[in-house]
């Protein structure tokens, strides 16, 4: 199963363009160029009379040292109700940043979203204003509000392709579940990014998997094992082109992972050499296996040696898988994996060996099929040239349905050596 990460708020307090916000000086405070030199109403209602604009660098200064209850008691001396539009619009957006310094989130956003309704707001001032008011109501969860914000921020924004503000409205439409209208501020922000962004990468990787869109999801992963190779990655590449039944494909990202070291658990390393056994890749099923065993990263268990063994007799190396073969066999519960060893001593034409085994398969039981091993059992007695306890495991196989025709071919044929035997 794919796993979607889980993406994370970051606390973001954007005080991007504080310059325009704060900056200290009295051009700032009062409009600046051109429109300082208006008087008469326009001056009353969009200039900071020079005794506020002192309250309010000070309150810039208590700011950027962080003295939150300092600034505070400034902005205590104004009377709102005396304020103008602009110097309202200050009064508002400092509520805010100081509230945002004390990490007061609900407070800084409705503070700011003040701050914004002023007439004295100028584009400029919206473009900074509904981004904050989005980021802060992204900390509090509102989704609703802060796509609200977001969408207004690119109507009046400068510079609406911002790759990052299209990440943050996809990243809220997520949270919302509402995935469809994720997509595209996701991709967007991906497409638009001067650089690979791992978050904004596995955002929209997370977006295509839950919508089940496997296929595209596949270049994205690329990207990101370009980009941030990490075990993860590549693992979950593997899972994803296996599950659309591509399992050739599913190789490449398991065995470069592998290569790369990436590949330090019990589970990963049996995962391969599973996928290369099934894609007729014995020899190097076996490698993997056995780089579990020297770098003491396998789980050495009865199932363990069972899959080394199986790629050894896979390559035809019957000789070798017996050693594993036989480990697995004695750790093994049931007996079904001394039936197995037995089966490679007959290939092997160890006949002796094979009525061992066979022993040992019947004493710890729990076989599928025991008449298969008896009749087993008979056959490697009469290749030891014993027919009459060859005769004797005959007839016990003869009991069991899925063994009683060839245990009776086997019976007749020794019956008719012993009697020509007997003959001569």
């Amino acid at each position: 199963m794919i796993r979607i990460q889980t993406i994370r708020i970051v606390t973001i307090v954007l005080l991007a363009g504080l310059a325009l916000a704060f900056g200290g000086t009295a051009a700032a405070q009062q409009g600046g160029g051109g429109e300082r030199r208006r008087g008469g109403a326009w001056a009353r209602k969009h200039q900071v009379d020079k005794l506020t604009q002192k309250r309010f660098d000070k309150v810039a200064l208590f700011y950027s040292e962080r003295k939150w209850d300092d600034a505070d008691r400034i902005l205590d001396r104004l009377r709102i109700r005396s304020l103008n539009s602009e110097e309202k619009r200050w009064y508002y957006a400092w509520r805010g940043y100081l509230a945002a310094g004390r990490l007061d989130m609900k407070s800084a956003r409705d503070n700011v979203i003040l701050a914004s309704q002023e007439t004295a707001c100028t584009q400029e001032h919206l473009d900074m204003y509904y981004a904050q008011i989005a980021q802060f109501s992204l900390q509090l969860s509102e989704w609703d509000v802060a796509i609200d914000y977001f969408n207004r921020w690119f109507k009046v924004a400068k510079e609406p392709d911002s790759p990052v503000t299209h990440y943050l409205l996809a990243l809220a439409y997520w949270q919302k579940n509402d995935y469809d209208a994720a997509l595209v501020p996701a991709a967007k922000a991906v497409d638009l990014s001067t650089s690979p962004n791992e978050g904004w990468l596995q955002l929209l990787l997370a977006i295509h998997l839950t919508q089940k869109n496997y296929v595209k999801a596949i270049p994205i992963y690329d990207q990101l094992i370009q980009n941030f190779p990490k075990k993860t990655y590549w693992i979950q590449l593997a899972t994803l082109h296996g599950a659309l039944g591509n399992y050739e494909d599913s190789l490449v990202p398991l065995q470069l992972a592998f290569t790369q070291g990436y590949l330090t658990e019990d589970a990963e390393i049996r995962r391969l050499a599973e996928l290369l056994l099934f894609l007729e890749l014995p020899i190097r099923s076996v490698e993997v296996m056995q780089s579990g065993i020297d770098q003491g990263t396998g789980t050495l268990d009865s199932k363990y040696y069972e899959l080394l063994s199986n790629g050894l007799i896979m390559s035809r190396e019957y000789d070798q898988a017996v050693g594993p073969l036989t480990q697995a066999a004695e750790l093994s519960e049931g007996g079904s994996i001394y039936l197995r060893l037995a089966e490679v001593h007959i290939q092997r034409e160890r006949w002796e060996e094979a009525s061992e085994a066979l022993a040992k398969a019947l004493k710890k039981g729990d076989l599928p099929s025991p008449g298969q091993a008896e009749l087993l059992m008979g056959i490697s007695y009469y290749s030891r040239k014993l027919p009459a306890d060859a005769l004797r495991w005959f007839n016990k196989a003869l009991k069991f349905p899925e063994t009683k025709a060839e245990a009776t071919i086997w019976r007749g044929h020794i019956e008719r050596e012993l009697q020509a035997d007997a003959e001569v």
